[in-house]
């Protein structure tokens, strides 16, 4: 049975390291507060999330024929996701946190985009999809042209992008879905207008803690409330919102109502030091 969800991006293994505050740029020292190793990557955290709402989902991403590459796709498999892996550098991630959901990814290995061996299967799964999700990565970008020639529905998530990054812009010219956070936009609801009337069809914005603001295709404005939780770590919650809005609007949900499961798929994110729960039993932290 073909995917009903192709996504290509990363999928990385991260070293995460709680820090009380996020370090200044002096020299000096810190003693971390907590530390875990743990799977990682924006496409393997939407993975997760569609597979745990039951949606049939494959992975496209790079991993290494090395330990830490061996570990991610260990992890995964065991989590339920189902995957196809290019050869590449693995992708590893230090993240220093801190309680407050701060946060900085230091990228210790990027993969290259590859030579494009897989692309004719690639292309015929992306035919066969009902939405291509196509993440930040050099990958995905070289991947563009080819998904908007076959037509199936792009979403794409741009993260805290500033309204100016070069890097960013192929992907919102193809996208007919748009995700971002506030975490850089000055006025995040005419970034989303300027999403819809250059040609995306939703455009969302999550706000922390305040929800999460769309615009249709038609204009209107929609908001949703967080859903109440004790936040254990941040990671992967916009990954997972992004996953039960596309599950929801796949489905046939009004947008407020696919809106409204986003926020229920984030929540449970949140309550796990990993990506997503199906994990935990997966990668069980130390005591």
């Amino acid at each position: 049975m073909p995917a009903s969800v192709l996504i290509v991006g990363p999928a990385s293994w991260n070293t995460i390291v709680v820090l009380d505050r996020l370090p200044e740029p002096v020299p000096h020292m810190q003693f971390a507060e907590d530390t875990w190793e743990t799977v990682g990557g924006t496409s393997a955290g939407k993975a997760l999330s569609l597979t745990a709402l039951g949606r049939a989902t494959t992975l496209c991403a790079q991993a290494g024929d090395d330990e830490h590459g061996a570990r991610l796709r260990d992890a995964l498999r065991a989590a339920g996701v189902h995957a196809r892996w290019a050869e590449g550098l693995t992708e590893r991630h230090l993240n220093l946190m801190t309680r407050r959901g701060e946060r900085v990814s230091l990228y210790l290995a990027a993969p290259r985009p590859t030579g494009g061996e897989q692309d004719e299967s690639l292309r015929a799964a992306m035919a066969a999809a009902d939405a291509v999700v196509l993440d930040l990565g050099a990958e995905s970008e070289r991947l563009l042209p080819l998904a908007r020639e076959v037509g199936t529905p792009i979403w794409v998530d741009v993260h805290d992008y500033d309204g100016e990054s070069d890097f960013h812009r192929p992907f919102l010219a193809v996208a007919d879905a748009v995700f971002c956070n506030a975490d850089r936009l000055d006025d995040p609801v005419a970034f989303l207008r300027g999403c819809i009337g250059g040609g995306a069809r939703l455009a969302v914005c999550t706000l922390g803690a305040e929800g999460a603001v769309a615009i249709d295709e038609d204009g209107a404005e929609h908001r949703v409330a967080a859903v109440p939780v004790d936040v254990t770590d941040t990671n992967g919650a916009g990954d997972a919102f992004l996953a039960g809005v596309l599950d929801a609007r796949l489905s046939g949900a009004a947008v407020g109502d696919a809106l409204a499961a986003g926020a229920t798929s984030a929540s449970a994110v949140l309550r796990t030091r990993h990506l997503h729960p199906l994990l935990d039993a997966v990668l069980p932290l130390p005591r």
